[in-house]
């Protein structure tokens, strides 16, 4: 069992950055992948990035790539999303989510992560 809190998302210009935080507690945070996906206002959540328990990492590159970085803490039991160069487009809600796998590669699946937190709202004004 896995629970996660979400926190670091606010209100922002456009061009500015925001990093979220997804902490974990469990003691096996270090197995899980863990995946970041958002939820614009009045649209489907779609996949944002994502980062294996040993250390894959895959991004939505039509939108994000190259501007988000996904990484993590394992001693923290912490995942974080470092956002630059942030666009109107990317307000949203946020979500991160778990999923215990072995593959070096983590999914880009919802369906694949059994594990969800509350979510975190960033807003960019243009």
């Amino acid at each position: 069992q896995v629970q996660l809190v979400e926190s670091g998302g606010g209100l922002v210009q456009a061009g500015g950055s925001l990093r979220l935080s997804c902490a974990a507690s469990g003691r096996t945070f270090s197995s899980y992948a863990v995946g970041w996906f958002r939820q614009p206002p009045g649209k489907e959540r779609e996949f944002a990035a994502a980062i294996s328990w040993r250390g894959g990492k895959i991004y939505n590159t039509d939108s994000v790539k190259g501007r988000f970085t996904i990484s993590r803490d394992n001693a923290k039991n912490t995942v974080y999303l470092q956002m630059n160069s942030l666009k109107p487009e990317d307000t949203a809600v946020y979500y991160c989510a778990a999923d215990y796998s072995s593959s070096y590669f983590p999914e880009r699946r919802a369906f694949e992560y059994a594990y969800w937190g509350q979510g975190t709202q960033v807003t960019v004004s243009s």
